[in-house]
């Protein structure tokens, strides 16, 4: 062989071999080691100085070749010589070291990496079994003068991993023409292993004298060199340590490999010389010298083969250095130290290594190459290539025996586990500490993260992702078994106390003995409501959903107290079908624009009202958006005190002629089929309704059942704080001639002046108008803004930031035109506070509007925006209601809104309640036209 190659390819390739040779045996020499930072590597280069020829390169195979070769050990074949050279690369040689790091990627993290670099580990053990199984000789490279003791826990390791894969290493050869007692020990020998250290900084300037370097006596010389009593040294340092961890053992057969008892097995090689060219020179003289014995007679036939073969083995001797004195002996090479062991093999003496009183001779075999090749080859297959059928189950038996080495070569991995387990314990206990019984995942994350935070201060190493992975496992199933509370939130933002559980249904009773228990949702909130009217007054639970909250808890009152009463019922869900559905998508959400301010209708003939200026003040491009269904024409006649009526079928609006009016919401035909989940409001879908309406509207009684001297004799009010507001509303304005020609002057009693009363219009008269003043016509109705705290406490509100006060008779003077020119709010504090520091909220529940008997239409719009933008506005079913007159009205708000995204939550503290409204524009009235 001219170049070498890799095992599998020397072993799937036909070797022409010298017929001189063939019929004789070879010695199989291994090399695996570490090298040093260097650019070549100085395991190849010992085949170069023992092989006397230039076969590898000064820096190295090519990196291209070692890549696309597949294997870790390369092969030269020296026929010559009989001797098969293994050199075994693993990542711990530089060019195999840098193509690994090559290849992990840098998003890898640590535990990915020990588990690659743990791999490549285990790999190399393999190898270095392989090697174990086939060698005569095996030479173990280090770059130091020191020994490394990990290789005693790796021959144990690899040991122990050799009486584990014995079996199936047996099941691979039993088919070779071998021996039975390699067939049973599965190698040729055992073999012997020596060592080759490189020689350090520390003893260089003491090889060439003999000096001892520990400060002795320098006159008088030494036996042996400085690098010879350190191969001394080493060598009983390494017979010692695998000794005292059972790696030798008395009886060779029984071990791993041997080593001689009475030969050397350690060699130090000696550092450059200073002067390289001397060097060069020196060695060139060495191997140009004749020898004495060299003759230059021909030879032929058998003895020039016999002369060949002894001049090829034998030894060059040189000496380090002239200058040592006569009485020290002369130190060899490296390959006369190696030699000495080759020769044992070739002559077929074998090794007889086992030492104590009763000493077993080990087997011992020289096999031809194509013998040894046949072996090796089945074993490549099960240990390393894996590429033929036939034997596919023995490799995947022998890979799966790999595992067995993790309890000797991974002790980082041994020390995190340690770690680990042993901070797991402290981590259950932080998450455990302070726990309530049931809790929510809010609690559940943050007990996690300080159980988290404990074990990250004692776990270390590459089991601290696996064991963190097994801590939220544990947590979690603490958490869930029993101490999960229920996550459902009532309307009013307070957490179910319950464990979790699931809901009844509808014709199901509760049960607690079940797991998980069947139950309602209960957050142990109560607080107190009026009914519908605001005559009664009963305790409430805290309603988690919307049909208990604004319709299931006054349906109570119906037969008690609101049954009787005449009311304006709410359009609601009609179903054609037996199984109708709830609407599942929703329409885009509108633009939201502020309704104009609805005003008092103004004097004629004194200028613009204010809703042309605000019609006038509005661009054309974004039009007034009210209420779902109501055109810009309608809410501007309304606004303006006109009638309905007076537009025809056709509005104005800017528009042409023609142009029909649009249907309102009310007026398009709604769903049968499909129904609305939740609440009306700005963003649903057109042509929806609910199952029940959240609002309601109620009639007291005529216009009379409302004294204002006394005002609302209901229960709960806070003194003085029951009294509507008066609005006085022009029905009708007209001149002084005009009310002359509308007395009667027919001389009956209505044309005379009532006692004690002066005739408007006379001069001198104390209370008469000047001439051509109008006289104006006015009714006056009654408005009250009732706000109710959890409690049951009510009072009426007369402005965003003032509640009704009367302390005197007379009923409340302050006119309710500032509360419905304003957005009122829909939650104020309670003027009634405890004790404690939580601030109590009052909601707006009702409104009351007391409506004369007089030519008057007052139009009821309730708009509300229950929290901050995006927050819709809410409106009842039917919008632009007219009132009926001579009568006291009561419009009862929900308790709670929910859109499609969830509840609208109440509220909290220090939080601004100014985006909490009720839009103006909830009343409006209008005078009818004479008839």
């Amino acid at each position: 062989m001219a170049l070498p190659v890799s095992v599998g390819a020397l072993l799937e390739s036909e070797v022409i071999e010298d017929p001189l040779y063939k019929d004789e045996g070879l010695c199989v020499l291994g090399i695996f080691g570490k090298t040093a930072m260097l650019p070549g590597s100085p395991k190849e280069f010992l085949i170069n100085t023992l092989a006397d020829k230039h076969i590898y390169p000064l820096f190295g195979l090519d990196e291209t070749d070692n890549h696309n070769s597949g294997s870790l050990i390369q092969a030269y074949y020296s026929q010559e010589n009989r001797v098969l050279y293994l050199v075994l690369t693993s990542v711990c040689d530089n060019r195999q070291l840098l193509w690994a790091c090559e290849s992990l990627t840098t998003g890898v993290g640590h535990s990915e990496a020990h588990e690659f670099w743990k791999g490549a580990d285990k790999q190399h053990c393999l190898a270095l079994l392989y090697l174990f199984s086939l060698c005569h000789v095996l030479l173990l490279v280090h770059p130091t003068c020191c020994f490394d003791v990990t290789y005693d826990r790796l021959f144990r390791a690899l040991d122990a991993l050799r009486q584990k894969v014995l079996p199936l290493l047996r099941a691979a050869i039993k088919d070779s023409i071998i021996s039975k007692e390699w067939k049973v020990n599965c190698r040729p020998c055992p073999p012997r292993l020596l060592f080759v250290f490189q020689m350090n900084g520390a003893l260089r300037s003491y090889g060439g004298n003999g000096s001892d370097p520990s400060g002795g006596n320098a006159d008088k010389p030494k036996k042996h060199s400085p690098r010879r009593r350190l191969q001394h040294a080493l060598e009983d340092q390494i017979y010692r340590i695998f000794r005292k961890s059972r790696v030798l053992t008395n009886q060779s057969s029984n071990c791993l490999f041997t080593v001689p008892a009475n030969q050397a097995f350690v060699y130090v090689v000696p550092g450059p010389e200073e002067d390289p060219v001397a060097a060069v020179l020196g060695q060139l003289r060495s191997n140009c010298a004749l020898r004495e014995n060299d003759t230059s007679t021909s030879v032929s036939g058998p003895r020039r083969y016999q002369q060949m073969r002894h001049s090829a083995r034998q030894p060059s001797f040189n000496v380090e250095s002239s200058s040592l004195s006569g009485g020290q002996l002369v130190d060899c090479n490296l390959k006369e130290f190696l030699w000495q062991h080759v020769e044992l093999v070739l002559t077929k003496k074998g090794f007889d290594d086992s030492v104590g009183r009763n000493p077993q001779p080990s087997h011992f075999e020289l096999p031809t190459y194509s013998k040894w090749a046949q072996v090796a080859y089945r074993l490549h297959q099960v240990m390393i290539a894996n590429t033929e059928e036939e034997i596919a189950e023995l490799a995947v038996k022998v890979q799966s025996q790999l595992k067995f080495l993790e309890g000797f070569l991974d002790a980082d991995a041994k020390f995190s586990e340690n770690r680990c387990q042993k901070a797991l314990p402290l981590a259950h206990s932080a998450y455990q500490s302070n726990l309530p019984h049931n809790y929510t995942t809010t609690v559940h994350k943050n007990q996690l993260t300080q159980a988290l935070r404990v074990y990250s201060q004692h776990a270390r190493g590459v089991a601290f992702q696996r064991y963190a992975l097994q801590l939220h496992e544990d947590c979690y199933k603490f958490w869930s078994n029993g101490h999960q509370l229920c996550e459902e939130r009532s309307l009013t933002d307070q957490h179910c106390v319950h464990k979790f559980h699931l809901l009844p249904q509808p014709d199901e009773k509760p049960e607690m003995d079940r797991n998980p228990p069947i139950l309602n949702h209960n957050s142990r909130g109560r607080s107190t409501s009026s009914c519908n009217c605001g005559w009664k007054q009963a305790p409430r639970e805290d309603p988690f959903d919307i049909q208990a909250a604004n319709y299931d808890f006054y349906q109570m009152f119906e037969e008690k107290c609101c049954g009787k009463l005449e009311r304006i019922d709410f359009p609601v869900f009609q179903p054609s079908t037996p199984d109708p559905a709830p609407a599942c998508e929703e329409a885009p959400r509108p633009t939201e624009v502020a309704a104009p301010v609805p005003v008092p209708p103004s004097e004629p003939g004194s200028g613009p009202s204010e809703g042309e200026r605000l019609k006038e003040s509005i661009p054309a491009s974004h039009p007034v958006s009210h209420t779902p269904g109501e055109s810009t024409s309608l809410s501007l006649a309304l606004s303006l005190g006109q009638s309905t009526d007076s537009l025809g079928p056709y509005g104005d609006g800017g528009g042409g002629e023609g142009q029909e009016k649009r249907p309102s919401l009310v007026d398009r035909q709604a769903s049968t089929v499909e129904y609305l989940p939740g609440m009306l409001h700005s963003g649903c879908s057109k042509g929806l309704l609910p199952k029940f309406s959240s609002w309601s509207l109620v009639k007291l009684g005529p216009a009379k059942t409302y004294n204002p001297h006394t005002g609302l004799e209901q229960p709960g009010f806070l003194p003085g704080s029951s009294f509507l507001l008066p609005w006085d509303v022009v029905i009708r304005s007209r001149s002084e001639e005009e009310v002359g020609l509308t007395e009667p002057l027919d001389g009956g009693p209505s044309s005379w002046p009532a006692p004690n009363k002066t005739v408007a219009g006379k001069r001198g008269s104390a209370g008469g108008l000047g001439r051509g003043r109008r006289r104006d016509d006015v009714a006056r109705a009654f408005v009250g803004f009732e706000y109710e705290d959890s409690r049951g406490r009510r009072f009426l509100s007369s402005g965003p930031d003032k509640v009704v006060k009367v302390l005197g008779p007379g009923g409340a003077k302050e006119p309710a035109t500032r509360a419905l020119n304003t957005d009122m709010p829909l939650y104020i504090p309670s003027p009634a506070q405890g004790r404690g520091l939580k601030t109590h909220y009052a909601q707006l529940a009702r409104l009351y509007i007391v409506v004369p008997d007089a030519p008057l239409e007052i139009t009821l719009n309730p708009q509300v925006q229950p929290g901050p933008p995006p927050c819709p506005v809410f409106h009842p079913e039917r919008t632009e209601l007219v009132l009926p007159s001579d009568g006291l009205w009561v419009l009862r708000f929900p308790y709670s809104y929910v859109t499609d995204r969830g509840p609208c939550y109440p509220p909290k503290e220090n939080q601004p309640l100014a985006s909490y409204k009720v839009l103006r524009g909830i009343l409006r009235a209008s005078p009818l036209p004479p008839q």
